[in-house]
């Protein structure tokens, strides 16, 4: 419970720099929140109860791993007020599992998955995809199994290789090959058209989801919109205020019981500081950026030319006052962002 106290006393500082909003969602995620005691979870949503109103439909989600350890906390869990879980699986090839450091089977990871479904009223299937060495066609296979598992919401998300990570040790020494950008492109266009078949369109780059089973917590990202970030290394935006938290778990938990939080950083950001973060996020999913927001944080419009000169090839869209990425621009999502960004 050392943890769990750490973060309530971490969010009664939140609360100072945020005392009047309204609790819409609340995610555990980062790490392995899954290995946290369901009474831990209860003790931190007691917490956030005590410092702001939560809304009777706020979403509270937290991520898990699919080990059977794990899973035999689901019920705790739910009884503690989560009511939305996402759910690692990763791969469904046991040699992937293995690769990617993960400790669990394809079978336990079904497994946990399907339990959860019967537990919590909503849940995703996360998986990555571009892994070394894979086929266009064995992903296919792959994902269309994934498919008829889902219970309405996928995270597919293609493999990033992060330093410190197994992964990039081994690409550093030249024993990892990785799918190619020509490859990776169509590991996506397989990926868009097998969710799209099964009614699961993306609503963001990564994200894909049936009507109203969207991550309402990550929509807050993606929309820009205010969020207090607790824990190590936890980033954070309130009115205006960029917040970093110490990210070295250890560091962390000494600071805040010495010192009430473990903020490392405190900035207040300009409208010209907001407005390519604002774009960045909102680009990334299919309702767009709201151009007159953008140039009201950035004080001056995105140039008209630029616009019009991605709009030519098919890469965006204007609909009723937000720009979007079309579906043959999302692949060149970077691309566009510097573009706009001029």
């Amino acid at each position: 419970m050392r943890y769990a106290k750490a973060l309530v006393r971490e969010l009664a500082q939140m609360k100072q720099l945020a005392p009047d909003k309204g609790v819409t969602s609340i995610f555990f995620g980062g790490g392995t929140p899954s290995l946290m005691p369901p009474e831990a979870v209860g003790h931190v949503l007691d917490g956030i109860a005590a410092l702001w109103p939560i809304n009777a439909d706020a979403e509270i989600t937290l991520e898990a791993n699919p080990t059977s350890v794990e899973a035999e906390n689901f019920r705790g869990y739910r009884a503690a007020g989560v009511n939305r879980v996402s759910v690692g699986v990763q791969a469904l090839n046991a040699a992937d599992l293995a690769a990617l450091g993960r400790q669990h089977t394809p079978e336990e990871a079904l497994a946990a998955f399907r339990l959860a479904a019967k537990i919590f009223p909503r849940v995703s299937f996360d998986m990555i995809y571009a892994r070394p060495g894979q086929t266009v066609s064995a992903w296919r296979e792959e994902l269309s199994r994934a498919l008829s598992e889902q219970q309405g919401h996928m995270s597919l998300y293609q493999l990033t290789i992060e330093p410190e990570t197994r992964y990039f040790d081994l690409q550093q020494a030249g024993k990892l090959v990785v799918p190619d950008d020509d490859s990776a492109a169509a590991l996506y266009e397989a990926t868009q058209e097998l969710t799209e078949a099964a009614g699961l369109p993306a609503y963001e780059i990564s994200n894909h989801a049936v009507a109203g089973h969207e991550s309402r917590h990550n929509l807050t990202y993606w929309r820009y919109r205010d969020y207090a970030g607790v824990g190590p290394g936890a980033h954070g935006r309130l009115n205006g205020l960029a917040t970093v938290c110490e990210k070295y778990p250890e560091t962390w938990v000494n600071r805040v019981e010495q010192e009430g939080h473990a903020m490392t950083e405190q900035t207040q950001l300009t409208g010209a500081d907001q407005a390519p973060e604002y774009l960045l996020m909102s680009m990334r999913i299919s309702e767009g950026l709201d151009l007159r927001r953008h140039a009201a944080l950035a004080g001056v419009p995105i140039s008209a030319k630029r616009i019009e000169a991605l709009a030519a090839l098919d890469l965006v869209r204007e609909v009723d006052g937000t720009l979007q990425a079309t579906r043959r621009g999302r692949p060149l999502l970077n691309a566009i962002i510097r573009e706009l960004n001029g």
